[in-house]
């Protein structure tokens, strides 16, 4: 058997010689600056730096307010808290995701349903997700998948006419516009994720945007443990002195260290940076393989001016002589690590052993076959993004019939 992981498909040399990667944060003195002063603060956490955080979030989103929590599944967790969710009711989503976007229902005791997506733009399809309403539906948890936004206009208008909550799960898609509107201002509820390989980073982290004054002051309460120092949300009030507070309903330590946010601020500060990178690469992948007849491109949305956090090719394997995997294993020996995104949420054994069986979402499943993401990230040279084009157009080359 070819160690396709030590030798390139042609028994030469890989097409570079160090390994590239899907995904990696940018960061630079600025950052380690902005963090070192916090670490030498009074405060690194529960400080100051978060709410300014949260603050430049909703002024960049143009949302109402921001809440910062620990990570993007604290955030749907959150959102879903904050929406009432609860047993006996469900929540639509999509099986082509992180399984945060559907373990978030189980975590309020309720039921996700999976919707299936629409094969060219591989984001949810909203003729679906109205297909699936039924009179337990509490939510639509809609996800951004690569990071091009989902149809806000059709879902929005599902959501209004059978009385749902639309959380939309941004987690790739900071930085998107929606019909000339920023990701995060469109939905009642919108969730980030900060993780190291999204467009900007905390590391770990997360936030919910929302316009809605009611589910922010719900929101806070789910992500400091229900507690609060509001005397308007106490029931013993006036109280005996400032270091009084009470706990008004069940919540969870969600919180965001204050290290964290002063990462997050500097990073925010090169988010146009970021974003004007990430189109420009996409642009040179979108010319190099349009016209390769065995990839298969990811359709655009109109209205959406994406921001991407995956490039996701898909592979055409009935005009290829290998495998997903054989593309996969040759692309790594050509030192350029893809990454799969995602098995299908239902497919999971903890999934089967709570009843989902495979063929729910046709569509998702016969996309996930043949998708392979492969190196995207604002510091990537054009060197770096000149060797991914080249090692894909090698394998296919080699590979085909």
């Amino acid at each position: 058997m070819l160690h396709m992981d030590r030798l390139a498909i042609d028994g030469g040399q890989p097409v570079r010689k160090e390994k590239i990667f899907y995904g990696k944060q940018w960061i630079d003195e600025d950052d380690r600056k902005a963090v070192s002063e916090v670490l030498t603060s009074d405060f690194i956490t529960c400080g100051p730096k978060v709410g300014e955080l949260e603050q430049a979030l909703a002024d960049y989103a143009g949302a109402g307010y921001a809440v910062a929590v620990s990570n993007g599944t604290a955030a749907l967790h959150c959102a879903c808290l904050a929406a009432g969710i609860g047993p006996g009711e469900e929540v639509i989503t999509t099986p082509l995701t992180f399984a945060a976007s559907a373990n978030c229902a189980l975590y309020c005791g309720a039921r996700p349903v999976f919707a299936d997506v629409e094969p060219d733009t591989y984001n949810i399809d909203p003729k679906s997700i109205e297909a699936h309403i039924t009179e337990k539906t509490k939510a639509v948890v809609a996800v951004d998948f690569t990071g091009q936004a989902v149809k806000n206009k059709e879902i929005r208008e599902l959501c209004d006419k059978y009385n749902l909550f639309f959380i939309e799960d941004a987690a790739h898609s900071i930085g998107t516009k929606y019909d000339g509107k920023q990701v995060g201002s469109l939905a009642d509820m919108t969730c980030f994720s900060f993780h190291p390989v999204k467009t900007i980073t905390s590391g770990e982290g997360g936030a919910v945007l929302t316009n809605d004054r009611e589910l922010y002051q719900k929101l806070v309460l789910a992500h400091t443990h229900g507690i609060t120092h509001e005397e308007t949300q106490m029931e013993e009030a006036p109280h005996e002195g400032p270091w009084y507070y009470e706990q008004v309903s069940l919540g969870y330590n969600y919180r965001m260290t204050d290290f964290q946010a002063a990462l997050l601020l500097s990073q925010l500060k090169k988010m146009d940076q970021f974003v004007k990178r990430r189109k420009e690469i996409v642009r040179r992948y979108n010319k190099a393989f349009r016209d390769i007849p065995e990839i298969i491109l990811q359709e655009e949305i109109p209205k959406s001016d994406a921001c991407k956090h995956l490039y996701i090719i898909q592979l055409d394997l009935k005009k290829l002589t290998c495998t997903r995997r054989q593309f996969f294993d040759a692309m790594s020996a050509e030192n350029v690590q893809c990454q799969i995104h995602y098995v299908p949420v239902y497919w999971f054994p903890y999934y089967r052993h709570l009843g989902y069986e495979k063929g729910l979402c046709p569509n998702a499943e016969e996309i996930y076959k043949g998708i392979v993401s492969i190196p995207l990230y604002p510091k990537m040279t054009e060197q770096d993004v000149e060797d991914v084009i080249h090692a894909v157009t090698k394998v296919i080359g080699n590979y085909r019939h």
